[in-house]
């Protein structure tokens, strides 16, 4: 099972976020947080912003939408080329049929739950999703604490996973760090959003290492 490290942008430095994608080049993807102050009390990016971050960056977007009306908007975020686009099940009125959509234009589909939300029903909808993250803080803003009370919801998802034997990456995002990497890992995550953990400390290529060494070492351990 391979380990993907996907730094979150949102930490990183806004004025050359060229330079910052350049910075961290030997991580899987750039995980980019698209908020609207209406979904969650942040504003970020825009389907502008993303799409020219498209054009400089030098590994595949991993888009995080934490937007209202998930359904009108998502279509826009795949149709910047992004790799991978992930919208909110507290934010879609027809989860399944977005998500086909977002494989339709050409992007991965993603689906997010909020710490409160249960996993159960989006189960039985496995085949219809390429990532499912489950948010390790609320979401809206960076430098929260990981909640490990996740890990029973995180482990009950990659249990179904396993036995579907489908390729659905499964993902963790808000606190990741050396400390808590390991247990998301152990719980069955395989994709790790990680902010501060890359950028506030230190250089950002021996973070993304350590972290990708951290994860697999847990992994392995389960």
């Amino acid at each position: 099972m391979s380990t993907r490290i996907n730094p979150s942008i949102l930490t990183a430095d806004f004025a050359n976020l060229e330079h910052e994608l350049g910075r961290i080049s030997s991580a899987d993807l750039v995980h980019v947080d698209v908020m609207d102050n209406h979904f969650v009390p942040n504003l970020t990016f825009g389907p502008t912003m993303v799409n020219r971050l498209q054009q400089v960056s030098p590994i595949p977007l991993d888009v995080h939408l934490m937007i209202d009306d998930a359904d009108r908007w998502a279509p826009g975020y795949a149709e910047t080329g992004a790799f991978s686009v992930t919208f909110h099940a507290e934010a879609a009125s027809d989860p399944v049929a977005l998500a086909r959509r977002l494989r339709q234009i050409g992007s991965r589909a993603g689906i997010a739950l909020k710490p409160g939300t249960y996993i159960e029903p989006y189960l039985e909808l496995l085949p219809e999703f390429d990532q499912i993250l489950i948010m390790t803080v609320e979401p809206g803003f960076g430098g929260q604490s990981f909640m490990t009370d996740m890990m029973p919801k995180l482990r009950r998802t990659a249990d179904a996973v396993a036995a579907s034997g489908l390729d659905i990456w499964l993902q963790v995002d808000g606190g990741v760090s050396l400390d808590t990497i390991g247990i998301a890992a152990e719980n069955g995550a395989n994709t790790f959003v990680a902010g501060s953990a890359v950028f506030n400390v230190g250089e950002p290529e021996e973070q993304i290492v350590a972290l990708r060494a951290a994860a697999a070492s847990s992994a392995h351990q389960h």
